[in-house]
């Protein structure tokens, strides 16, 4: 009799299912986390805004690690501008691009997050977004031209490709 009285417990515990709505994953609620190459796309020549950026990236999900790699030559404005659109800046001594792909690495091994994004025009990228598909996540490159890279327009589920703003025109929010 014991036995029947364990089943009947599991039944109770599977039938919670009908009552409980499991909430399945939309494509607005997917979890981002979006690396940007400072010093590759942070140029004059681009003038990208940052918190178009932001506004591209809701139409995916909800950005959830917003972080901009930076090399020690960033100005005290840039870095201002960064914190102030609400992205976390990354300054490194040297190349940014190692810093990079250990925060992308995280982002692939973090369960929290769905899609790892990646602002770049850089190839040397590649393997993270081949690693990060492998590993179940979605991915979206952002990049400008020229030089952004075709192969990494090709590999990743999304290629947006931004298109600089004339500086004579700079909005507040402009880098």
């Amino acid at each position: 009799m014991g036995g029947h009285k364990k089943m009947r417990s599991f039944e109770k515990l599977t039938s919670l299912k009908d009552y409980i709505p499991l909430k399945k994953k939309e494509a607005g609620d997917k979890a981002i986390g979006l690396l940007v190459d400072g010093p590759n796309m942070l140029r004059k020549e681009f003038s990208l805004n940052l918190d178009l950026v932001r506004k591209i990236m809701a139409d995916y999900g909800n950005m959830r690690v917003g972080k901009v790699l930076l090399n020690q030559y960033a100005s005290d404005k840039l870095i201002e501008a960064i914190v102030n659109q609400g992205f976390t800046p990354i300054v490194v001594a040297g190349d940014t691009d190692v810093y990079m792909a250990v925060e992308a690495m995280e982002l692939i091994y973090n369960p929290s997050i769905d899609v790892v994004a990646l602002m770049t025009r850089d190839a040397d990228f590649l393997p993270i977004i081949n690693k990060a598909k492998e590993n179940g996540k979605d991915t979206i490159v952002i990049g400008a031209e020229p030089g952004f890279s075709a192969a990494l327009q090709n590999s990743a589920d999304e290629a947006i490709i931004l298109k600089s703003e004339p500086n004579k025109n700079r909005n507040p929010g402009t880098i």
